[in-house]
């Protein structure tokens, strides 16, 4: 691991989520940019003194000769890390875990893209929200048809912990090391991946507003648009981090001509079909019928950390050579970075609607 020391929310996540699997163990980790603080977050995560690393390039170029080195890296630094970090391990030869967003401009993501185009399924993005169990349910669902033809696509990403002037937002505040897509990079790109993810729909438009609601704020923390896909159908997606009283409100609803299918991240175990006689069906996780893999039997809720867990039992598929198709990857952090970078100039522009890239 690096980055994520004790106390670093998204550290502790990713270390209990590989518990959760019985396919991974911590081994070695350069866990800060701050020797002290990397040595002392290593010696309470008791590993050996020998794999407690002061430097990322140290610890890549040390565990890839080992014998018995690391099989993944995972990189939970400052978004303006990603990049290089990843870069050092992949020419390593060790394949990588990586926080979202890719990185903080779409430039330095297609250049990383171009450089690394034949190792791009030896690093996946943690885009944690398809790893629902549900999630894949309603992917299934729409696949199958239960939906017909699809209409509109609405997703919402509401939060309201930057909503203060002071809150603490620290380095995701910081253009220079979170980068300028402020609530766009850092949950924005969870929404639409979700939708894309979901629907099979790939939008190729947009036009947004995207604002700095809290006075003196450099980066973007609400923005609303539209989306436009190549069949028709119609979207939406509006994403916040000062939306008052929503707590991790990320939302899809996903319209067709035959029902409507709604999930929500605080209500995770099922799904919502509603039909034009008006009638409504929920589909549980575990329920008879229903083929998304679980990690818990039905009544047992599954959350964030078993949806993480998925995404590790993928990982640990791949990098034993068997199939992990709906494992996120680089090319869904690159098509991330097209989504900021369309919703930036479009908003800079008044809502002017913005090609994406296929």
């Amino acid at each position: 691991m690096i980055g994520g020391a004790l106390g670093a929310f998204m550290g502790d996540v990713h270390r209990r989520a590989m518990a959760l699997t019985g396919r991974f163990a911590l081994t070695a980790a350069c866990l800060s940019g701050h020797p002290e603080t990397a040595r002392a977050a290593g010696t309470a995560l008791r590993l050996d003194p020998d794999r407690i690393y002061d430097d990322w390039a140290t610890m890549a170029r040390t565990e890839a000769a080992r014998p018995d080195g690391i099989r993944l890296a995972i990189i939970v630094t400052p978004n303006y890390l990603h990049l290089p970090v990843a870069a050092i391990f992949l020419d390593a030869g060790i394949p990588v875990f990586c926080e979202k967003p890719l990185t903080n401009t779409l430039p330095e993501a297609e250049d990383f893209a171009a450089r690394f185009a034949m190792s791009g399924d030896r690093m996946a993005l943690a885009y944690t929200y398809s790893g629902y169990s549900m999630v894949r349910e309603a992917r299934t669902l729409i696949r199958s048809g239960r939906l017909g033809p699809l209409r509109s696509i609405q997703a919402e990403y509401l939060q309201d912990w930057l909503g203060a002037s002071d809150a603490p937002g620290g380095w995701r505040l910081d253009p220079a090391k979170g980068g300028p897509g402020g609530c766009l990079a850092d949950i924005g790109t969870h929404a639409f991946h979700l939708a894309e993810f979901v629907t099979g729909l790939r939008c190729n438009a947009l036009s947004a507003r995207v604002s700095r609601l809290v006075p003196g704020r450099e980066v973007p923390d609400d923005a609303q648009m539209q989306l436009r896909f190549p069949g028709g159908e119609t979207g939406g997606l509006w994403v916040s981090q000062v939306a008052t009283g929503c707590g991790n409100g990320l939302r899809l609803r996903i319209f067709g001509e035959k029902a409507s299918l709604e999930w929500a991240q605080e209500r995770p175990e099922d799904l919502i079909l509603s039909f034009p006689d008006g009638h409504s069906e929920r589909i549980v996780r575990g329920a008879t019928g229903v083929t998304a893999p679980s990690l818990l039997p039905r009544g047992h809720p599954e959350g964030y950390l078993e949806a993480f867990a998925r995404l590790y039992t993928d990982l640990a598929d791949r990098i034993e050579g068997r199939p992990a198709p709906l494992l996120p990857t680089l090319a869904d952090g690159l098509r991330g970075q097209h989504f900021v970078a369309a919703a930036l100039t479009s908003g800079a522009a008044d809502g002017a609607w913005i090609s994406l890239t296929p």
